[in-house]
């Protein structure tokens, strides 16, 4: 029997989606709402050494002791995140974290580059699904779609990775609120942000302009960049907030492989910070890749609290300790 041919017109035609201005969008987050950088002296470290050493309080003391360790050493402090943390008003704190010398990469999914772009042009982002979906016009907002695929189409041709292709494309545009933007901060300060994209899982891939082999090439170089930081990641830490699969399964993947090129990344801390603790974090980040004797340590707790403690009591131990 003869194989049945492939027909052309067995693939949707993305030519004809109808897209709106992004001002014109409803968004249910403002930068207007964000938290801002703990500038107290020495009011947070008391109290959190006050804590009882016993359970999520003792881990607490143990997490922030270690990012000091390492960031006294000039060792790697990796956050993995999802978008959930910049939708929560969080980037001003972890731009702060950049500008002082504690975060030394981070590592996201495609959608941290979506609401972090709406936030540095619009000031605002995360738009209503529910609303929007039942019409056809979710993730249709015009502006979204055409940068950041043009955005990564030319970096990918620079040979830059999507972190950098959109970090670098923020800082030579006139977005007003970019002082906002954890990828435009990332290429101020020369830090790496690496993007690790799930095809169809987000909004601008939905747009004509999308290019399959960009968002291919682009997410390959990420990966090979978060690499060579894991490869120098003993006695450092790396932290997963908010990522439940894809960062845990990313770190997986880059630990084995630094390890198969003959690295030695065997002492080191992992956190997994989130409201729920599920299996890929607890398998993928806090179990298995510190069985060398390294130590992994979870957290459960909302992140617009836990993060803002976190980074407080981080950056007073520094001080104290400098």
């Amino acid at each position: 029997m003869k194989k049945k041919e492939r027909r052309k017109d067995d693939r949707i035609d993305f030519s004809g989606v109808r897209t709106y201005p992004l001002k014109n969008r409803k968004s249910k987050v403002s930068i207007r709402e964000f938290g801002r950088p703990y500038r107290g002296q020495d009011r947070i470290a008391p109290f959190i050494d006050s804590l009882p050493d016993i359970l999520a309080a003792k881990d607490l003391k143990a997490v922030i002791e270690a990012v000091v360790q390492a960031h006294r050493k000039k060792r790697p402090i990796i956050v993995g995140m999802g978008a959930h943390l910049t939708k929560v008003g969080l980037n001003p704190i972890l731009i702060d974290l950049m500008e002082h010398g504690v975060i030394s990469a981070m590592a996201v999914n495609g959608a941290v580059i979506i609401h972090d772009y709406e936030l540095a042009l619009a000031g605002k982002t995360s738009e209503d699904v529910e609303e929007q979906l039942g019409s056809g016009a979710f993730g249709m907002a015009e502006e979204t779609g055409r940068d950041l695929n043009e955005a990564i189409i030319k970096g990918v041709q620079q040979g830059l990775g999507i972190g950098a292709a959109v970090g670098q494309w923020l800082n030579h545009s006139d977005a007003p609120n970019k002082k906002f933007s954890l990828l435009a901060a990332a290429d101020r300060l020369d830090i790496p942000v690496t993007v690790h994209v799930a095809v169809g899982t987000d909004i601008i891939h939905m747009h004509p302009s999308v290019s399959g082999a960009a968002l291919g090439e682009g997410s390959l170089l990420d990966f090979k960049r978060l690499c060579a930081v894991v490869a120098r990641l003993e006695d450092g830490v790396y932290l997963n907030i908010g990522s439940a699969v894809i960062l845990p399964e990313v770190f997986l993947k880059a630990l084995t492989l630094v390890r198969n090129l003959g690295h030695t990344v065997d002492r080191f801390t992992t956190v997994n910070l989130d409201f729920i603790q599920q299996y890929r974090p607890l398998t993928n980040v806090v179990r298995r890749p510190t069985r060398n004797g390294g130590k992994g340590y979870s957290i459960t707790g909302h992140h617009e609290i836990m993060v803002p403690l976190l980074a407080a009591g981080i950056i007073e131990r520094i001080r104290r300790s400098s």
